[in-house]
C-alpha cells in the first residue's frame, strides 16, 4: 500500500483526528489512535503518518508526542523551549560560585598565590605564570564539572538544574561523553574574544552560542 493510497483512503474515513499509521521495517500498520501510538513505544526515528498529513514524517516532528517523548528524557528544540541569554547567565553564575567553592577546598595554595599576584601591580613572569596556570585550572575543573553532567541522566550542570534548563543534541537526545567535552572545549574559543561566542545566544535565530554551534546543542526550558 503506497503513500497516496493510505492518505486518501483515511481522508474519506470516520474519526480522521483519530487516524495515525506507523512503518515498521517498511511495513505500514494501523489505523492506531493516538494512545495506541504511545502504547507501540516508537522511536524517534520511528515513521509515522499522522491524520490530514500527506506523507510519513519521524516520529519526533510530531508535537502531539512532544509530552510522551519528554517522560522518556528526549528535549526536542522547539521556537517555545530555547534558553534565553539571561537565564543561562544565571545558572552559569551558579556553576561558577560552585567550581571556585572546589578549586578552594581542592587546591587552596593556588588561591592564595593567585589572590597574592592580583592584590601586587607588579608584572612579573611568576606572576603571570602562576595567573596562566590559575586560569588553566578553573578551565579544565569547568569542562570535567559541565561534561559529566551534561553526559548524566539530569542532562546539564547543577546551575542549570537549579534553573530548570536541559542540554540536549539536535535530536532531542542526552548528549553522549563525548559530544559533551566537545561542547565545553569549545567554551574556550567562544570566550577567546570578549566572550563574544557566548553573547551570540543574544542575536541566534535558535539561542545557540558558538560551541552549542559546534557541537550541535541546545539549551532548553524543561516544562516540568
Amino acid at each position: 500500500m503506497n503513500t497516496q493510497t493510505i492518505y486518501w483512503r483515511r481522508l474519506y474515513t470516520n474519526n480522521m483526528e483519530e487516524q495515525y499509521y506507523i512503518s515498521y521495517n517498511e511495513q505500514e500498520e494501523g489505523p492506531y489512535t493516538l494512545q495506541q501510538i504511545m502504547q507501540m513505544n516508537p522511536d524517534v526515528d520511528t515513521m509515522i503518518m499522522a491524520p490530514n498529513a500527506a506523507d510519513w514524517q519521524r516520529a519526533s516532528d510530531l508535537p502531539e508526542l512532544f509530552q510522551y517523548f519528554e517522560s522518556r528524557g528526549f528535549y526536542f528544540p522547539t521556537e517555545d523551549n530555547l534558553a534565553s541569554f539571561w537565564i543561562r547567565l544565571l545558572a552559569y553564575l551558579i556553576d561558577a560560585i560552585i567550581i571556585s567553592l572546589m578549586i578552594s577546598a581542592l587546591l587552596p595554595g593556588l588561591i592564595m598565590q593567585t589572590l597574592e599576584v592580583t592584590k601586587s601591580d607588579a608584572i612579573t613572569t611568576e606572576a603571570l605564570l602562576i595567573r596562566l596556570k590559575f586560569n588553566a585550572v578553573v578551565f579544565i575543573f569547568s569542562t570535567i564539572y559541565n561534561t559529566l553532567w551534561e553526559a548524566s541522566s539530569m542532562r546539564g550542570s547543577l546551575g542549570k538544574i537549579l534553573c530548570r534548563l536541559a542540554v540536549s543534541d539536535e535530536d532531542g537526545r542526552k548528549l553522549t561523553i563525548g559530544r559533551a567535552l566537545l561542547r565545553n572545549l569549545g567554551k574556550f574559543v567562544s570566550g577567546l574574544v570578549l566572550w563574544v561566542g557566548y553573547l551570540a545566544v543574544l542575536w541566534d535565530s535558535r539561542n545557540q552560542a558558538w560551541h552549542d554551534k559546534w557541537a550541535k546543542t541546545y539549551v532548553l526550558v524543561k516544562n516540568r
